[in-house]
């Protein structure tokens, strides 16, 4: 059923948060496309249950990922320094961001993830390989299906006009695996954790909502299409969402509580712009935990670099003029790099109102025309 994950719950300031949206992909198409489209434009985010991504596909990925992040530092960065692609560490982006993180990013086309295997998995290099590709493959389809779900609820039918974007051969889709050690990892050796594991087990109750208390990856939103998001179980991940209160409704932090065999997805930048600001790009970041390392596996759905991105057919409307500058995707890209983490991208892409009205007044002379 299409329900939230939790009871809404509150924080330490009284306000009462919003629960996590869950889509349960096994109900009715129509009714489910609806609740997409209406989530993505209050929160942007949403819990996946019931897709078709293999339990034992993303079991076999998450344990390639542990097996190179339990590597010794000289040999994972040898698949480094990122450019952006590789081993990572600390290090996020090109301007000076930091967290408690290291990742592994890697490209999502065939050719590419075998060349990248070589360097990443010389034990198996082969089997690394068709690990990623088998994932990639299943996380891929999953992001169609959503993709089309959001086009019949947007009222665009059968257009394609988002999934054709990620179908092509030149699609700059993206998949990283992100490792937060927990904050005593680099104080406990492995036999002194072991000896920890009971007394921590006994306190974890009592230590809830102070085992996560350091930036793993710093608030930002995601550049690309979509971002679908599997994770090991452990805690971290949060979203700003409206939360209401005595004052009225203020943003606020929110945990994701963890599911391992869900798959969480959130709108990007891109399909805001192309929606025209109906569907929202989520800010989010990652929490370390003090006592459990987490892993996450993220693919980023994103079009090739030379794609048009601009809203989307019935989306400029004379009550919404066309609110961003249409650009290339590798436009897009150019001004992220250029960018701190935090900083909002789309701001540098807006138009004023009364640019946004030509625009509508324009495009209803063409319809015009042509009828």
């Amino acid at each position: 059923m299409v329900v939230a994950s939790m009871a809404p719950g509150s924080n330490s300031r009284g306000r009462l948060l919003p629960v996590i949206p869950v889509i349960d992909l096994s109900l009715d198409r129509s009714f489910i496309s609806q609740l997409i489209v209406k989530t993505c434009e209050e929160f942007g985010f949403f819990k996946v249950i019931n897709h078709r991504v293999q339990p034992s596909v993303s079991a076999q990925l998450e344990a390639a990922g542990v097996e190179f992040f339990n590597l010794p530092a000289a040999e994972k960065q040898r698949a480094g320094p990122p450019n952006p692609l590789g081993y990572g560490c600390r290090s996020i982006g090109l301007n000076g961001d930091i967290g408690d993180i290291e990742y592994l990013l890697l490209p999502a086309d065939s050719s590419s993830i075998s060349k990248r295997a070589r360097i990443i998995c010389r034990k198996d290099p082969i089997k690394f390989s068709c690990i990623v590709k088998d994932y990639v493959e299943a996380i891929k389809e999953l992001a169609n299906e959503i993709l089309e779900l959001i086009e019949e609820g947007l009222g665009l039918g059968g257009s394609g006009e988002l999934c054709k974007l990620i179908r092509e051969s030149g699609s700059d889709s993206l998949l990283r695996l992100n490792h937060y050690p927990s904050n005593c990892n680099s104080n406990s050796n492995s036999n002194n954790r072991k000896k920890d594991n009971d007394i921590k087990s006994k306190t974890w109750s009592k230590r809830k909502g102070r085992e996560s208390s350091r930036i793993g990856f710093g608030e930002h939103t995601d550049p690309q299409i979509l971002t679908l998001l599997r994770s090991n179980g452990i805690e971290g991940l949060q979203i700003l969402a409206p939360a209401s209160g005595a004052l009225g409704s203020r943003m606020a932090w929110v945990a994701v509580p963890p599911d391992p065999t869900a798959v969480f997805i959130n709108v990007g930048d891109t399909l805001q712009a192309m929606t025209n600001g109906r569907l929202v790009s989520v800010r989010h970041r990652a929490m370390t935990n003090s006592y459990k390392s987490r892993m996450s596996m993220i693919y980023f759905v994103a079009p090739d670099l030379h794609a048009w991105i601009t809203p989307l057919p019935g989306m400029i409307t004379a009550d919404n003029p066309q609110r961003y500058k249409s650009f290339t995707w590798a436009e897009y890209k150019t001004a992220m790099y250029s960018l701190k983490l935090g900083q909002n991208r789309l701001d540098h892409f807006k138009i004023d109102t009364k640019e946004g009205a030509a625009q509508v007044m324009n495009q209803n002379s063409l319809e015009g025309n042509h009828e």
